[in-house]
């Protein structure tokens, strides 16, 4: 199972999609060791998803360190250059606005009175009406619809409250629906404030399929604002991914580096020898927490020795291309598992499928010294 998640990820490949592959590839039933005879009957697609919530973030972590060690331990991965930056990491859902949002709400409410058997308490015909004249007038006054549907949405969330408070069913089945109705009172308060003319709303609702989700920007011409939550990565010269960590919202660089850098450090069991940054991470409080570190360029030339601004300039340079072939090569354009926790087992298991891809890279291209295919067994 662990195996069939690296390949998943490996591969990018979906759950059933990762099925089909198995029973077709001889390398991949090897390397999952498959035999003959239970290949066509070995397992079913929905099993994957179960594993790999039974294991949770903790699961991925132990079978992403397992790898990442390995590939330290043999000398392959190096730690004398920290290159760190941070990204957005978008969730799988469409672009949001408010009409949209008190739609999806009604949608919500439906199903929880499908599961539990209830006549629904608004007139459903009318809100499909009005949602599909709503879609034809695309030039209309999004916030005059936005009243509309808020007229609406108020007195039925206020008789969904009664009904969840009142509710007598299997514990998890209520503990869902007290969720959603806290997810949709904070809906209301955010249209509310949307109606009152407030352009900026503090942790704003942008899905209520990802209710972590949050609007980020991070200063690019295209797209200029992301919806998802921060990751902060760090990597060596060399590209190897050392830490990838998942944060709600867009938090201050600044106030990440120290943590990040001491993550490195913890991973690769030394100091590096250079750190290298943009000016999004530069403070004075950084440069005291990475004083025993010997180069610390966090975004100007003048941060460093004259020998070092070059190989500065060009590592930073790097840790561009680094990421931009993460997010458009291995898996960090966009988490398809849900929930922040769905976010972190994403990162991580792209971080495991990333390293082994460099991994595979360098070897093809002659490029690991041979006591590290001594270690690992591959000379």
């Amino acid at each position: 199972m662990i195996a069939i998640l690296i390949v998943m990820r490996y591969r990018g490949l979906s759950d059933r999609e990762v099925i089909r592959q198995i029973k077709e590839n001889r390398y991949i039933q090897y390397f999952c060791n498959i035999p003959d005879e239970v290949l066509q009957t070995f397992i079913h697609h929905t099993s994957i998803y179960v594993f790999r919530k039974r294991i949770g973030k903790q699961g991925v972590e132990m079978i992403e360190n397992e790898v990442f060690e390995v590939l330290r331990r043999a000398g392959v991965i190096k730690g004398d250059n920290a290159l760190i930056d941070s990204s957005v990491l978008p969730n799988d859902i469409i672009y949001p606005n408010d009409v949209l949002l008190l739609y999806r709400a009604f949608k919500k409410m439906k199903e929880f009175a499908k599961l539990h058997k209830i006549s629904l308490w608004w007139d459903d015909k009318e809100i499909k009406r009005l949602w599909k004249e709503y879609n034809l007038q695309k030039r209309s006054n999004r916030l005059e619809w936005l009243i509309i549907f808020n007229l609406l949405f108020v007195p039925a969330l206020e008789q969904f409250k009664e009904m969840v408070n009142n509710l007598e069913t299997r514990p998890k089945r209520e503990e869902k629906a007290k969720v959603l109705l806290n997810l949709l009172e904070l809906l209301e308060t955010q249209t509310l404030e949307k109606i009152n003319g407030e352009t900026h709303i503090d942790n704003r609702i942008v899905s209520l399929d990802e209710p972590d989700a949050r609007p980020i920007k991070k200063g690019k011409e295209h797209p200029k604002c992301e919806f998802g939550s921060t990751i902060q990565m760090s990597f060596n010269r060399e590209g190897f991914m050392i830490t990838i960590e998942n944060f709600i919202g867009n938090p201050n660089d600044k106030k990440l580096f120290p943590e990040t850098l001491a993550l490195f450090t913890k991973r690769m069991k030394e100091e590096p020898e250079t750190v290298t940054t943009d000016l999004g991470f530069r403070s004075q409080d950084n440069f005291k927490v990475s004083k025993n570190i010997k180069n610390v360029f966090l975004g100007r030339t003048d941060d460093v020795s004259e020998d070092k601004k070059d190989f500065c300039c060009k590592a930073r340079s790097a840790t561009e291309g680094f990421i931009a072939v993460a997010k458009n090569l291995r898996g960090f354009g966009r988490s398809l598992y849900k929930g922040f926790e769905g976010d972190r087992i994403w990162s991580v298991l792209c971080q495991t499928s990333y390293n082994l891809k460099k991994f595979i890279l360098l070897l093809q291209k002659e490029k690991i010294e041979e006591h590290s295919l001594v270690k690992l067994g591959l000379a």
